[in-house]
């Protein structure tokens, strides 16, 4: 398994790290703990060392299955938590608040949920408009020099953002949607990350599912799935992109004899300094984990992932569908 550190922490994790928001169920039809706690404990085994969670998660669901697997398998020695803060809720429904008082609150429950005593990495979920970011970044800064977390990331936030609060307090890492459907930050945020020495966690490495290659025309999504929401799922537009996820596959399998979502992590780990968030919520979801490392993607071989993408899924969509309100309606 291929390793780095975040920014310049001095915390270093795998490049692939397991995203664990649908193991908090909310948003992904539920979820089931024993599986979730499975999950977790075959990352490990494989080499993976990044959980990266968030409060939001099933509201605190995932933070306390994780914190559960961590501590019962007895893992926190060969683990670096990554969690978030700066999302509240109210009635099942997030909204964003970065105000210190309210960052005090959730690192504390976040630590109780995990069962740690440090955080490895924390991260605000979303940029809060109403609160300066200057308070947001002090408040952070205050949290390192008191040894609760060890590096600070920040997640949906726009270079100009970013620049506010490293200049308040050295930031090591950003978390974008990034992966071969979604490359919008390739304008704008990965460049910045890479001149201003910061890691990029990428979110939705298989792009909810569309690039694990289990996905077809019949797989119906029920409760509160989101990808019920997501426009990337629906009518003609859903089947051109499980088109251009066959091609991708034929290509993975014919040109390097690698699995589709290996192929899509790889392409992730090639951009740049760059670590892939991998969720899943059932160990075999992570089987393809172990082709990713030992290769690079040819140049070759990227000219032809961008002509099946231009061939099938010129009209890219977003994930800006998933952007919770910025105060709830109360506060307004």
């Amino acid at each position: 398994m291929e390793k780095m550190m975040i920014g310049a922490s001095g915390v270093t994790t795998s490049r692939i790290g397991l995203g664990t928001w649908a193991i908090g169920g909310w948003m992904w039809g539920g979820a089931d703990e024993a599986q979730s706690i499975a999950t977790i404990r075959s990352a490990v085994e494989r080499g993976v060392t990044l959980i990266d969670t968030a409060p939001v998660y099933g509201f605190g669901v995932s933070e306390e299955v994780v914190g559960k697997a961590i501590a019962e398998g007895r893992l926190r020695d060969k683990v670096q938590i990554a969690t978030k803060v700066g999302l509240s809720w109210e009635d099942g429904k997030p909204f964003r608040d970065s105000s210190p008082a309210r960052i005090r609150q959730e690192i504390e429950a976040s630590l109780r949920r995990l069962r740690t005593d440090v955080i490895d990495l924390y991260q605000v979920h979303w940029p809060d408009n109403e609160t300066p970011i200057a308070q947001t970044a002090e408040a952070l800064g205050e949290l390192r020099r008191e040894g609760k977390i060890r590096a600070i990331g920040v997640s949906n936030f726009s270079p100009a953002q970013t620049d506010a609060f490293s200049a308040v307090t050295p930031l090591d890492a950003v978390q974008p949607p990034y992966n071969l459907f979604e490359r919008e930050i390739e304008a704008d945020v990965l460049p910045h990350a890479k001149a201003a020495g910061l890691t990029v966690l990428a979110y939705g490495a298989l792009c909810r599912g569309l690039l694990a290659g289990r996905i077809t025309a019949q797989t119906a999504f029920t409760g509160d799935d989101l990808r019920k929401q997501d426009p990337k799922f629906q009518g003609e537009r859903f089947r051109r992109y499980l088109a251009a996820a066959e091609a991708l596959k034929t290509l993975a399998r014919e040109r390097f004899g690698k699995s589709l979502p290996a192929l899509a992590v790889r392409w992730i780990l090639d951009q740049g300094p760059t670590i892939a968030l991998w969720g899943a919520r059932r160990p075999a979801q992570l089987d393809p984990v172990d082709e990713v490392s030992g290769w690079r993607l040819d140049e070759a071989a990227k000219s032809q992932i961008d002509a099946i993408l231009r061939r099938f899924v010129e009209d890219r969509i977003s994930p800006d569908f998933m952007a919770p309100p910025a105060r709830r309606a109360s506060s307004r």
